[in-house]
């Protein structure tokens, strides 16, 4: 018989999740897989450019602004080739535009002498790519190879400390811990899923926690609606 996986808990993990939550959250992860980054730019090398412009950026401005540049330029010699006031000019909307335009001039030399043009699919490489952090990393990995990760930014991070399954400072923490906690299996649609669902129902302000499907199991709502009931 096998036996039973167990998770050291640490000072970064709240309450273990129970059967009933992991179902609640794979039922968001197909629930609330809407539009966005993901689906739209399926290629390593799409991925990766609309993932570095989407740093501090608006998902529907990422989007749009990733759409031109790669119709001008779908691959790294392209990119490398396109003039840099061009290049500066495309990424304007998108903020940053200067520092982004440097890195993903930067990105298209090293896969170029690097690579031979190809995206890396391995964690470490990727994280060598000036620009690219765990996040972007993840992204790719889960979105244009289909590999086991979890890409985690500010909605993922709050989410996951609100329900009280984590208690972490950073993404990058959350990352390492959810993974400890959570089925494989949901690794990938995660990000892109819970994107979505704290856009529109934990928002960072204002959450709609009455019509959450996650309140039974969130800490975050039995604080609030204790606080709620002793103020009255």
């Amino acid at each position: 018989m096998k036996e039973k996986r167990t998770v050291k808990r640490s000072g970064e993990f709240g309450k273990n999740p129970s059967p009933q939550l992991i179902d609640a959250i794979e039922k968001i992860t197909k629930d609330f897989y809407g539009e966005g980054l993901p689906t739209k730019f399926v290629s390593p090398f799409a991925m990766l450019v609309a993932t570095v412009i989407s740093q501090r950026t608006r998902d529907e401005t990422t989007v749009e602004v990733a759409s031109r540049l790669l119709e001008i330029a779908p691959d790294p010699l392209s990119l490398l080739d396109l003039p840099e006031e061009d290049l500066i000019r495309i990424l304007r909307p998108a903020g940053f535009y200067r520092q982004k335009a440097k890195k993903l001039k930067e990105i298209a030399r090293i896969l170029l002498e690097k690579y031979g043009g190809r995206v890396p699919d391995e964690e470490a490489e990727l994280l060598s790519l000036p620009g690219v952090g765990r996040k972007t990393a993840s992204v790719v990995l889960a979105y244009a190879f289909s590999k086991p990760a979890i890409a985690v930014d500010t909605h993922v991070h709050r989410i996951f400390n609100r329900l009280g399954l984590v208690k972490t400072k950073t993404p990058e923490r959350t990352e390492e811990a959810l993974k400890k906690i959570l089925p494989e299996k949901l690794w990938i649609p995660l990000n892109h899923s819970f994107v979505s669902f704290g856009k529109r129902v934990c928002r960072p302000v204002s959450p709609r926690c009455e019509e959450c499907p996650l309140k039974e199991f969130c800490d975050f709502y039995r604080n609030r609606s204790k606080n709620s009931q002793e103020g009255n």
